[in-house]
């Protein structure tokens, strides 16, 4: 019986049992460097704590629900857009998050505005911070769901809690009376408590005509409007450039520029 086989027992009995994957490997290392034992007691709850943050993080990113892993250093900046890269440096700094303020990404379909909008929610996870990623219209499907099942409180301090909400393609449409009020009860729960990353096609000032109260829409907007960031992204959407025409004529030019040559 080995030395690792008669630890697994009490690693897993102090809830520690994954340190017995390495522990043949760690015990290796400390006779070949000759590590005494408080070196050898480092490195091997160092690699606990690493072990746990890491599975905290994992924890964190699939409680977000993003549809994808999207990172600022894999964004295609050759796309044919502008926008603000002092303002969106600012925002990756998270500063806006211990402040309790927002950002608010707008512009036309298709140029990278929920992209952003994840890896700016990745940052936050990698950082520390719970976040969750909803589209707009699966909120207020889900407020509805929960008036169905009695279930409203649980289901409205869900969106509540997180650090960092992250509400995708706002103002597809006009709001019910009913979408118009848990919008508004959203934005007035969240505010100055945690912060939004809103993304919209619509520019902020035409979010009012998709209330169906402009009462409840100027009171949960001038909130949200004046302590947030306002990125607005302009340009030709990155996915007309991945479509087969544009692919194909693609090929096409190019055969006609080497035919040239």
């Amino acid at each position: 019986m080995t030395m690792t086989t008669e630890l697994t027992p009490l690693l897993k009995q102090l809830k520690l049992g994954a340190m017995a994957d390495t522990l043949t490997e760690r015990i290796a290392l400390a006779r070949r460097e000759q590590l005494d034992y408080a070196s050898f007691l480092e490195i091997i709850l160092s690699d606990e704590v690493n072990r746990r943050a890491n599975r905290r993080m994992e924890l964190r990113i699939r409680a977000a629900g993003f549809e994808e892993t999207c990172r600022l250093e894999d964004f295609d900046w050759s796309a044919s857009i502008t926008l603000d890269r002092r303002l969106l440096d600012a925002v990756f700094s998270l500063e806006f998050l211990a402040k309790h303020e927002h950002v608010l990404l707008v512009g036309p379909a298709g140029v990278g505005k929920t992209f952003l909008a994840q890896a700016l929610g990745y940052t936050a996870v990698r950082a520390g911070h719970t976040v969750r990623f909803l589209h707009a219209d699966d909120f207020f499907r889900a407020m509805a769901q929960a008036r169905v099942d009695n279930s409203l409180e649980r289901a409205f301090r869900s969106v509540l809690s997180p650090d960092l909400l992250i509400l995708d393609d706002l103002g597809l449409h006009k709001l019910t009376a009913q979408q118009s009020s848990d919008l508004y009860e959203l934005i007035i729960g969240r505010h100055r408590s945690s912060s939004f990353i809103i993304t919209s096609n619509r520019a902020v000032e035409e979010w009012l005509s998709l209330f169906e109260d402009p009462i409840l829409g100027n009171s949960a907007l001038d909130r949200l409007a004046n302590a947030s960031y306002q990125i607005v992204i302009e340009g030709r959407s990155y996915r007309e450039r991945l479509s087969p025409h544009q692919a194909l004529l693609g090929t096409v030019s190019r055969i006609l520029t080497n035919n040239g040559d």
